[in-house]
Formats: structure tokens, C-alpha cells, sequence
């Protein structure tokens, strides 16, 4: 590794885009401290987001928020704030969990096609909410667990044609999964096998964390078999999965303030 690997992968997930404090958080609970037993000390999360580059006065306004929201649970003890997850930012977070560190590797079900009656019938956001993404107006593809509304013609499919698998990966988010998949790639070939001290390690984690799931919970899971291999969120699942395995989760306890 070269001495400044962390700091242009730290640079470069930062520089991405989309990294309000306040989300970045919410990654970092959810990566960190998601048991219910679990929680970060004040000091301890000011170490880990000054390293993200983010000034004291934005991590006190982004925690008020946080706390107002519902989603963090703040308790003083002495001179030390100890904050948590709310049983319901529990709840959720563990939710989303097995959408985000999902296996790459995990097998795919079968998948349907679903026409609708016409294209209002029912709205997008609905069927979105069902598990299907849209391939034309009335047209939506789901995996086969799926439930399609009533009244609709549901088809079950065979090996999807090439084309239909490209132009279903063109809907998926692409654009944004071809940014973040170099950066991904050259940390994992920069790190290597270095070991990075527990709070570089917990801002890896965060930042890798934050950016894929800000791109994989906006979208459907659809089974393997209707992407193209090549596909560039399936090579970033692959690689946001080595990472995170390369660096496991830090004990907090081992986290010292700067």
C-alpha cells in the first residue's frame, strides 16, 4: 500500500457526492451499531467523523436532527454522551441490512414478467414498492416471489435474451454504479492486505457503506439470470463485498478519540 492509499479512496468515496452528515450517520450507526445493546460515545463518533473530514459544529446540527427525527437516542453519563439507535431506526436499519450485505453469490429465484390493464392502472412507485421495475409502460419484471396486482397477466420467464438483460441493466441505475465501481477497484487493489488502525478502518467502512446502499436501496432486487454478468452494480456488489470482508467491523471500544 502506498502511504496515501486510505486518504485518496477516503477522497474520492467523499467525493461522490450525496454525503449529507446526517446520512452518513445513519450509515455508520447502521454499520456499526445495530444491536440493540449497542452504541457509539460521543468522542468516539467525533474521531470518526472528523476523519470523514466533517467539522464539529455539522456533526452537533446533523445529531439534533438525528434526535428530533426519532432515529438516535442521546443519554449523558458524567461529561460523556453515549448515542444509539431508536428502536424503531432499529428496526428499519435491520431491514435494509439484508438487502446491503447481501451475498453477491446467492442464488436468484426465477423471474416474471407482468403486464398491467393499461399504464395507470396501477402507479410505478407501487409496483416498485412490489418488487417489479419497469421495461415499458404496462411492462414490469419481478422476481418470481413477487405478487403482481390483481388483474394483471403475470408470465413466468425462461433464459431472458441478451438484449432484454442489457436493456434492463440500462434502467437499473447504471450511471451511477459505473462512478463508483473504479473507485472500489482501486482500493481494493491499493489496500492490499494493510491494516488499517480501528477508526480508518470504521471510515472505510462507512464511506464504502454509504455509497453503495444510497444506490442499491433505490431500485428492485431482480434475480441474477435477467443482468448481464458484466453488469457494473454486480461487479460493485462483488467488490463492496471483499472490501468489507477484507475490513471486518472495528470493536468501538478500540476507536480513541483524536
Amino acid at each position: 500500500m502506498t502511504p496515501d492509499a486510505f486518504d485518496q479512496t477516503k477522497t474520492a468515496l467523499l467525493a461522490l457526492g450525496g454525503q449529507r452528515v446526517w446520512s452518513l450517520m445513519v450509515t455508520l450507526f447502521g454499520d456499526l451499531a445495530q444491536q440493540e445493546d449497542s452504541g457509539i460515545e460521543g468522542p468516539v463518533l467525533s474521531a470518526i467523523m472528523a476523519q470523514m473530514d466533517v467539522r464539529p459544529e455539522a456533526v452537533r446540527v446533523a445529531l439534533h436532527r438525528l434526535r428530533n427525527d426519532g432515529w438516535i437516542a442521546s443519554q449523558k453519563s458524567g461529561r460523556t454522551r453515549r448515542h444509539a439507535l431508536t428502536t424503531t431506526s432499529r428496526r428499519e436499519t435491520l431491514a435494509a441490512s439484508a438487502r446491503i450485505y447481501a451475498s453477491p453469490t446467492a442464488e436468484g429465484g426465477g423471474w416474471q414478467l407482468v403486464l398491467l390493464e393499461d399504464a395507470g392502472s396501477v402507479p410505478r412507485d407501487r409496483m416498485v414498492g412490489r418488487g417489479f421495475t419497469p421495461l415499458l409502460p404496462r411492462v414490469y419484471l419481478g422476481d418470481a416471489s413477487a405478487i403482481p396486482p390483481v388483474a394483471a397477466l403475470a408470465l413466468t420467464g425462461a433464459q431472458p435474451p441478451d438484449w432484454l438483460r442489457t436493456q434492463i441493466a440500462a434502467q437499473m441505475l447504471e450511471d451511477e454504479y459505473t462512478a463508483l465501481l473504479p473507485i472500489l477497484t482501486q482500493a481494493e487493489r491499493t489496500l492490499g492486505e494493510t491494516k488499517l488502525d480501528p477508526r480508518d478502518t470504521a471510515v472505510l467502512r462507512c464511506l464504502i457503506v454509504h455509497n453503495w446502499r444510497r444506490i442499491v436501496l433505490r431500485h428492485p432486487p431482480l434475480p441474477p439470470g435477467l443482468l448481464p454478468p458484466e453488469w457494473a452494480g454486480h461487479l460493485c456488489h462483488l467488490a463492496v463485498d471483499h472490501l468489507l470482508t477484507r475490513f471486518p467491523r472495528p470493536p468501538l471500544a478500540r476507536i480513541w478519540p483524536s
